[in-house]
């Protein structure tokens, strides 16, 4: 099924969620409203002409000079029918949460968890919402455009307990 197609079934059953569809480099994607995330995605993922069996991707993008300052974006695919489409929720800055999808795509749970580091993204209903890359008392956001670049010199709160679990490496190298 070609993307535009899908896009048409998506149009038929949700037709006041989808708030624009674009085309960029053979690709097709879905601007969705994302009280209904978990709604779409399950319809993408159990109906049988669509199959949407595997979640490519979930990422979070921040345009902090828009309405909506957050996308989650979902790329999609079917193992079955090789179609793939992509979905954007769009997600304001002052109430930054959207549900989780993992109850569709188990492998949805890191991405989320990434996308929650480093963007602030709230997925409700996630299973294990901890920060994953940044260590837990890390302050800040680090993929939002407004995170500074620079700032003062100070090293890390945790930098003196991480440096000690790791006093032992050199016993495990090969030689």
């Amino acid at each position: 099924m070609e993307p535009l197609e899908i896009v048409s079934r998506l149009k038929n059953k949700f037709l006041n969620e989808i708030s624009d569809v674009s085309e960029f480099r053979d690709q097709v994607f879905v601007s969705v409203n994302r009280e209904r995330i978990s709604d779409i995605c399950r319809f993408l993922h159990d109906d049988p002409e669509l199959s949407m069996d595997y979640l490519v991707d979930v990422c979070g993008v921040d345009y902090p000079d828009r309405k909506f300052r957050y996308e989650v974006v979902y790329n999609l695919y079917s193992i079955k029918h090789k179609h793939r489409i992509m979905i954007k929720a769009l997600v304001p800055e002052d109430n930054p949460g959207i549900d989780s999808v993992v109850p569709i795509w188990i492998g949805a749970n890191w991405h989320e968890r990434e996308a929650c580091d480093m963007y602030g993204i709230v997925f409700n209903g996630h299973p294990d919402l901890r920060r994953i890359l940044m260590p837990e008392d890390w302050e800040g956001y680090p993929l939002r455009k407004d995170y500074p670049l620079k700032g003062p010199e100070t090293e890390y709160k945790g930098f003196e307990e991480t440096k000690d679990l790791h006093t032992h490496d050199d016993e495990w190298t090969i030689k």
